[in-house]
């Protein structure tokens, strides 16, 4: 096993009333010796807008705004702008974030040229019922029956107005065009899909999903694996290009006697063929263990959402019990080596 630092916390709820309930689950992205940072603030009531602050290296919080970068504004994230992640593609950043309207969960887009101002696309997963999906999904192929036991709402088809459809969240977009198309990962529990082989954002049409849906099994890139207990897996930090492949940090949850519990995984897909996978590691990467992850707004919490690499230096930024922001660190060239050796069988 490698080697894991837990560096510890890097940013706290403050007084201020955008984020006097917690600050977690941030998206990450360096750019010279800076990181940015836009991470999930929330205020009384569970509703979350996104906070910015610049790290000189790795750790060293330089500046820290005190007011909202990103806030709701439409009907579809009125409730919350949660859990951003941010690649840059070219000479746009893309961060995705989960749009929250009170009853619904769903992947939205904003693009940027300089990481202030925001151009939100909206929603860009499917926006169906659990019930059309399920519908779509069977055409070809049964799906795990946790599909239904994950995204049913407990019957509930409405609720304050409002349709109730099925969540898709943690879109995570590849930091770069693969064979010239557009590439993301997305999240319908309890596995994690992929979305290749696209030229332009306008391609996701109701008429691409359908045909997504129907196809659906063949776009599961990564299933839950080697612990029985194991709830669901979803994404976490945007995939990192390295010489053996692409390096997805993902989380996974399993059940215990203390509820869920969340930890940090790894796995590696193939360069130019993302949808393959080539290795998985056979244990959690880190995991709850110090008080900061263990009590908070949501117990034993480990949930990866950014990361950096200075040097061979892996630095996964990440949310500690959904109420502060921590780092954990780790040699790079350790991590693929021992994926390596857990190599998928073909």
């Amino acid at each position: 096993m490698i080697q894991v630092k837990k560096v510890g916390i890097i940013l706290e709820k403050t007084s201020l009333l955008f984020e006097n309930e917690g600050v977690l689950n941030p998206a990450a992205i360096r750019e010279g010796d800076f990181v940015h940072v836009f991470y999930r603030a929330v205020s009384e009531g569970n509703h979350s807008s996104v906070g910015y602050c610049r790290l000189f290296g790795p750790l060293e919080v330089e500046y820290r705004m005190n007011v909202p970068l990103i806030v709701p504004e439409f009907e579809y994230e009125k409730h919350g702008i949660e859990d951003p992640r941010i690649v840059k593609i070219e000479d746009l950043y893309y961060l995705t974030y989960t749009a929250y309207d009170g009853v619904n969960a769903l992947g939205a887009l904003a693009t940027s040229r300089d990481l202030i101002h925001f151009d939100k696309k909206g929603i860009i997963v499917p926006k169906i019922t659990y019930e059309d999906f399920n519908r779509l999904a069977e055409i070809k192929d049964f799906i795990d029956e946790k599909y239904y036991r994950f995204n049913q709402h407990n019957h509930i088809i409405e609720k304050e107005g409002l349709k109730m459809l099925l969540w898709d969240k943690d879109v995570i977009f590849f930091p770069r065009k693969i064979n010239g198309k557009l590439c993301f990962l997305h999240r319908i529990r309890p596995e994690i899909q992929i979305v290749v082989k696209l030229d332009s954002l306008e391609d996701l049409t109701k008429e691409f999903w359908q045909k997504y849906l129907i196809n659906f099994n063949d776009n599961i890139v990564l299933a839950p694996k080697y612990d029985e207990g194991i709830s669901y897996i979803g994404g976490g930090c945007p995939p990192i290009e390295t010489e053996f492949g692409w390096l997805v940090i993902y989380h996974r949850v399993i059940t215990s006697i203390e509820g869920y519990v969340y930890s940090a995984c790894a796995a590696l897909l193939d360069i130019e063929n993302p949808e393959v996978e080539i290795a998985r590691l056979g244990y959690d990467l880190f995991k709850p263990e110090e008080i900061w992850e263990l009590k908070g707004e949501v117990n034993n919490v480990c949930f990866p959402t950014g990361a950096a690499v200075f040097d061979d230096v892996l630095y996964i930024y990440y949310g500690a019990a959904d109420e502060r922001i921590a780092c954990a660190s780790m040699s790079l060239s350790e991590l693929l080596n021992d994926l390596m050796l857990n190599k998928k069988i073909k």
